[in-house]
């Protein structure tokens, strides 16, 4: 019987194994696949095998910063940091300050903290700058006007117009005064911008608010006063064809856009008249604000024969961003309009008419101020727009240092506005190349072109960590050579990249 149940028993097992082995075939194929699928899983989530080779060593200006350097950015250099030999520096330089085709460059280069020059091709010869001449203004507005004064734009009272005696006045003129922003925005202000910061738009809801308080309801005439400004509003260095391809306008104390029809368009011709153009924006918007109200607005807009009386009730008013942040946004788009704006307004707070040629002696007088030596320096206009200025390279290399290094600490406010390599204002699409790539984001610089010159002026911490400022002028150069500009990039580029110690 045992050995019966025993047989039995065995074909059982060998019966079970038989029914059971396409499982078991099953199971080994899942494990040989999950096998390795599981070795490719776990390395995907614990990554590649570390390698035994020593890491290459990230640069430390590629790091993440321990701390967050303060506003300025200059002041934690220690002047510790090894001065660069001059030879070394001229050994960096003179290969690559080369024009393309003809005229030639003057170049400074001196040591930010000791003033001490390192590098010198003729760099008290005086040259036209171009738009580097806003270097000057920004320094003279800065330290005439100071770095958080504001514009104001406001309305007050107009004339009294003819009325039935008894009767109640259905019409009445009110006065836009012009105060020095020509960076109005048409509709509402825009607190946390520089363009637009004051707004046309909320000023004509003020003014119609204080209208409507008053009881008045009525016919609203608009006038214009632009009286701050005095003298030709065109300067007569400047030549018509520069002022009919938009570069400048006629100056006022007011303007939309920095007198620009589209703010985004900075090629198109300017309006010739923006003082009237700005009282048209606020008559509209006035208008708009004033309808519910009962108010209506005159259609013309005409410009105030005369001033507005010194006891002119004042109805509204908008401030302009601070003349830092101004003198930031000229810097960085190169706006002439501006320029000659922010000039003329320093010989304002020096007490001077708002004249081209106040504004002149304005920028030259805080210069001397400041001890820039003014000998040979010729002053055409401020913005660099005119072919009779004059200035030397060495004159700006001594502006740069006075701005990142000076005792007067009202033109640090200037550091922000030098456009910085590869990435903002004038710089933005130069130093993509590979010859000027390792500058980008390191070299900051005004810039400045006019047909047959270029200008490059500003600073930058070598790669000892010395702040070196510098100034590159070419004059009499081809027209449209290819090679000029990133002859000055790559000047620079190598300063930024100079271990000439």
């Amino acid at each position: 019987m045992s050995s019966t149940r025993g047989t039995a028993s065995g074909r059982g097992r060998l019966s079970t194994m038989v029914r059971s082995w396409p499982t078991l075939l099953i199971t080994v194929l899942l494990l040989a696949l999950a096998l390795p699928a599981g070795l490719l899983i776990s390395a995907a989530l614990t990554g590649p095998a570390r390698s035994t080779a020593r890491p290459a060593q990230t640069p430390a200006w590629q790091l993440v910063p321990e701390r967050l350097s303060v506003p300025q950015g200059i002041d934690p250099l220690s002047n510790a940091a090894p001065v660069p030999v001059p030879a070394d520096v001229a050994a960096q330089l003179d290969p690559v300050l080369k024009t393309d085709g003809g005229g030639s460059f003057t170049a400074v280069v001196q040591d930010a903290a000791t003033g001490q020059v390192l590098y010198d091709r003729e760099g008290a010869a005086t040259r036209i700058p171009a738009s580097n001449m806003k270097l000057l203004t920004a320094v003279a507005a800065l330290r005439g006007i100071g770095p958080e004064e504001r514009f104001s734009t406001k309305v007050v009272d107009g004339p009294a117009a003819g009325a039935t005696p008894g009767a109640a006045a259905t019409t009445r003129s009110v006065v836009l005064v012009g105060g020095g922003d020509v960076l109005l925005g048409a509709g509402e202000s825009a607190g946390d911008k520089v363009l637009g910061h004051a707004g046309l738009g909320t000023l004509a809801k003020l003014t119609a608010d204080s209208l409507r308080k008053g009881g008045f309801k009525g016919q609203v005439q608009v006038l214009v006063d632009d009286s701050l400004f005095t003298g030709p509003a065109l300067n007569p260095a400047w030549s018509p064809d520069d002022v009919a391809a938009g570069e400048t306008a006629p100056l006022f104390p007011l303007a939309l856009n920095s007198a620009r029809f589209d703010p985004a368009d900075t090629t198109a011709p300017r309006p010739q008249d923006s003082a009237i153009a700005a009282g048209e924006a606020f008559a509209a918007g006035l208008k708009a604000a004033g309808a519910a109200a009962g108010l209506t607005v005159a259609p013309a807009v005409v410009r105030l024969d005369g001033k507005p009386t010194a006891d002119a009730k004042v109805l509204a008013e908008v401030q302009s961003a601070t003349v830092s942040q101004q003198v930031d946004l000229m810097l960085q788009t190169s706006d002439n309009y501006l320029a000659e704006t922010l000039g003329r307004m320093t010989a304002v707070a020096g007490g001077q008419p708002a004249t081209n040629d106040s504004a002149r002696a304005a920028v030259l007088g805080q210069l001397s101020g400041l001890g820039i030596p003014t000998e040979g320096m010729v002053a055409a206009d401020v913005s660099g727009l005119a072919l009779a200025n004059q200035v030397s390279a060495r004159q700006f290399s001594e502006v740069v240092r006075a701005i990142t290094h000076g005792k007067d600490a009202r033109l640090r406010a200037a550091l922000a506005g030098f456009p910085v390599a590869g990435l903002t204002g004038t710089l933005g699409d130069r130093y993509i190349d590979e010859s000027t790539a390792e500058g980008a984001g390191l070299v900051r610089a005004k810039t400045g072109t006019l047909n047959t010159v270029i200008a490059l002026s500003g600073y930058v911490v070598d790669a000892d960590g010395r702040l070196l400022v510098f100034s590159f002028i070419g004059n009499g150069l081809t027209p449209g050579a290819e090679g000029n500009k990133p002859a000055l990039d790559t000047a620079a580029t190598a300063l930024a990249g100079c271990g000439c110690s």
